[in-house]
């Protein structure tokens, strides 16, 4: 049995992340009132939060649903991804804790072990931790909430990544653990050229395997050019 503000907030986090919940999806705040022993208002009160983190979208008279996702968002997620996790990238060498870094590793021995045992859920939000800390270690207030908002559509456009069907995608996500360490080293060493470097070949690697599975060719068509250069091979 669930109860409290908090556990609704992070079960409705995780739904959406892992695609629990569709996006548009609407959401029941009687129904979810009743599930987590909350009132009216509690629960409108994590939906506001979670509405100024890019999870939910409220509508007057209709309540919240799930932020959606459409051409729109595929567009401009594709054209601004690779721009804001290169900065972030770049702040972050300069401006780690060291408690932020054991984080980090923390999270990647979590994200490996997920790995190794074919657990997708568990993968897709160490993976969303992971970028998150790196993040945090830009201590940037401008950058920060652009790159929560891309980390979620990451996560649901990228879902598949994370459920490989055959021994290409097993050895891209082989290859995306080992990214993950390698951001690790770069950033302890300070590295800045190397994170960037990182960034780049992250963001190739899952690009491509979300173009299999979500990009229509009628989007990349109607994509400004600089858009649809990011769905080219470099």
């Amino acid at each position: 049995m669930k109860g409290g503000k908090s556990d609704l907030y992070n079960d409705l986090k995780r739904q959406i992340l892992t695609m629990e919940l569709d996006p548009d999806q609407d959401l029941d705040e009687t129904a979810l009132g009743e599930r987590y022993s909350l009132s009216r208002t509690p629960v409108r009160e994590i939906f506001r939060r979670l509405q100024g983190e890019g999870y939910v979208d409220i509508r007057d008279n209709r309540g919240a649903r799930v932020i959606p996702m459409n051409h729109q968002t595929l567009r401009h997620f594709f054209l601004v991804a690779p721009m804001i996790y290169a900065a972030v990238g770049r702040l972050a060498v300069r401006n780690f804790s060291l408690k932020q870094l054991d984080d980090l590793k923390d999270t990647q021995q979590r994200f490996r072990a997920a790995s190794v045992s074919d657990d997708s859920l568990a993968m897709v939000l160490e993976n969303n931790r992971f970028h998150e800390i790196i993040g945090e270690m830009s201590r940037n207030a401008y950058l920060q909430p652009s790159l929560g908002r891309l980390l979620i559509d990451h996560a649901r456009i990228g879902h598949t990544f994370f459920r490989p069907a055959n021994d290409e995608m097993r050895q891209r996500l082989q290859v995306a653990v080992e990214h993950h360490d390698a951001f690790i080293a770069a950033i302890s060493g300070r590295d800045e050229a190397a994170v960037v470097s990182l960034v780049f070949e992250h963001w190739a690697l899952s690009r491509e395997s979300m173009e299999m599975f979500v990009v229509p060719q009628e989007l990349k068509a109607d994509m400004p050019a600089e858009a649809q250069s990011q769905f080219t091979t470099d």
